[in-house]
């Protein structure tokens, strides 16, 4: 997939390093903790699949140490070019259409990446043959179909507006091709990938300052898209804006399920 293929999220937009900066705050914690799970240390080979920011690329390059190796993929890599030293090295690389960089890797690692993926059958595939045989694969994805609201708590105008825009979002994301349903299946897909020891779990914040920060970058970003739509008005996105900048909304994020197998 190129940015010309639709991909609603632009890398190259402003809003995207706040989103970057906010998926860090919100689930760094729980990539780590289970990276950390299996063992990660000096001398490790890793490829960040859809690297987008630097937080994780950066944890990964002081675990695995000088003589480790990170490799971080993106379809852009600008956001994440500032981490371009070693063990760091940044490519632009297509998981859904090109060959992985290599192979051999101790871990593959991605994160809110093979939803958006349009061939998400070969992504997986081309993840699972960069693994050495023992290696580990780590993905995370949303399952918004699983919590489609932005305000679980509908109980005023507010709410309501909150959530009638996340559905207009969600909206936008399937009719570019995104999986909403995607969370779900990765243990399943990661067992008929040929993986074993496959477990999973997810993790739902319910609000948080991270939470408003990541919805208030989201619209800001996809406004022209919503307008163009007709799933909201300028006035709508203005009156929503204010309401997550008040910060008397408890904002929600789809649930975010980990998976990970050994192959």
């Amino acid at each position: 997939m190129t940015q010309t293929d639709g991909y609603l999220l632009d890398n190259r937009q402003t809003e995207a390093g706040q989103r970057f900066d906010a998926f860090a705050t919100l689930f760094d914690p729980t990539t780590f903790r289970h990276i950390e799970r299996f063992g990660i240390g000096s001398g490790w080979r890793c490829w960040e699949v859809g690297a987008g920011g630097t937080s994780v690329v950066s944890w990964l390059a002081k675990k695995v140490g000088p003589t480790g190796r990170v490799v971080a993929t993106d379809i852009d890599t600008s956001w994440a070019a500032s981490a371009a030293r070693p063990p760091v090295e940044i490519r632009v690389h297509d998981v859904g259409a090109e060959e992985p960089p290599g192979e051999g890797f101790d871990l593959v690692h991605a994160r809110l990446v093979l939803v958006h993926v349009p061939d998400r059958e070969r992504a997986l595939r081309s993840m699972v043959k960069a693994l050495r045989s023992g290696g580990r694969l780590l993905i995370e994805d949303a399952d918004p179909a699983l919590q489609p609201l932005l305000c679980p708590d509908e109980h005023g105008p507010e709410q309501q507006l909150a959530n009638r825009l996340r559905h207009g979002f969600r909206k936008l994301l399937a009719e570019r091709g995104a999986d909403l349903s995607y969370g779900r299946k990765l243990p399943r897909l990661l067992r008929e990938a040929g993986l074993r020891e496959v477990e999973a779990d997810a993790y739902f914040p319910v609000t948080s300052t991270a939470c408003a920060d990541l919805e208030s970058a989201t619209i800001r970003q996809i406004r022209d898209q919503l307008v163009t739509a007709g799933i909201a008005s300028n006035e709508d996105i203005d009156r929503h804006l204010a309401n997550v900048a008040s910060g008397s909304m408890d904002l929600a994020t789809a649930p975010m399920i980990s998976a990970w197998g050994r192959k």
